[in-house]
């Protein structure tokens, strides 16, 4: 079981300035860094001095020669995942810590934006950290364990879940259960279903996602009719 520390590809701000933001995006089972990291251009455009970082999540992807995964899909029992989530969220933390110390950043000046088993390990962690970040969007995800919230939940960050509502993946009825479950905690959360998308993110839910995190960090972002 793989131990090192997170690392993956990452793109620089584009102001060529130092950074004044964080925006750490968390692929989806099977894939690897490269993958989201694509995204960091269409937010540049708005988060000039935002820096990207896409980590390759912890372990090798246990069902494909290649890829990687936050923890295993083989059993998919609500409890093996929680598990699963349990084992990677420290790593995830750590990772999180280290690079807004070496950035001189604090939570305020960070977003997470996950994809479906990224998705999960995004709302696990921010949801247990000890300060909020400034913005979580979730893609094509769900909530994990959320009969734990009352016990575990520290912070409620701003949240934006977007899922197609013709995934055959993560089904998009998990979309409601996770805004339910985060607003009975007092989480501020917004919800966006996209027609006839599968498991995938569109032009709608990027200009969404983009919006939404340049307003947790107070600049504005691409309009509503963008």
């Amino acid at each position: 079981m793989a131990t090192k520390p997170l690392n993956g590809p990452g793109a620089v701000p584009a102001s060529g300035g130092p950074a004044k933001q964080l925006v750490v995006f968390l692929h989806g089972v099977g894939s690897d860094g490269t993958d989201l990291i694509s995204l960091a251009p269409y937010f540049a455009e708005w988060l000039p001095d935002a820096e990207f970082l896409s980590p390759d999540a912890p372990f090798a992807f246990d069902m494909a020669p290649t890829g990687h995964q936050w923890f295993s899909l083989q059993d998919r029992s609500p409890q093996a995942i929680l598990d699963g989530i349990r084992t990677a969220a420290p790593l995830l933390d750590s990772f999180l810590d280290q690079e807004l110390a070496a950035r001189g950043l604090t939570e305020e000046n960070l977003a997470l934006v996950g994809f479906s088993q990224g998705t999960m390990m995004a709302l696990y962690v921010a949801l247990r950290r000890s300060r909020p970040c400034a913005a979580v969007v979730g893609y094509s995800g769900l909530l994990a364990a959320p009969d734990l919230l009352p016990a575990e939940l520290k912070v409620r960050p701003r949240t934006l879940l977007v899922h197609g509502e013709a995934d055959d993946v993560v089904p998009h009825g998990f979309l409601p259960l996770a805004k339910s479950a985060l607003e009975l905690m007092g989480v501020p959360v917004l919800s966006l279903s996209c027609p006839e998308l599968g498991h995938a993110i569109d032009d709608q839910g990027l200009v969404a996602g983009i919006r939404f995190v340049a307003q947790g960090f107070d600049l504005a972002g691409p309009r509503d009719d963008a």
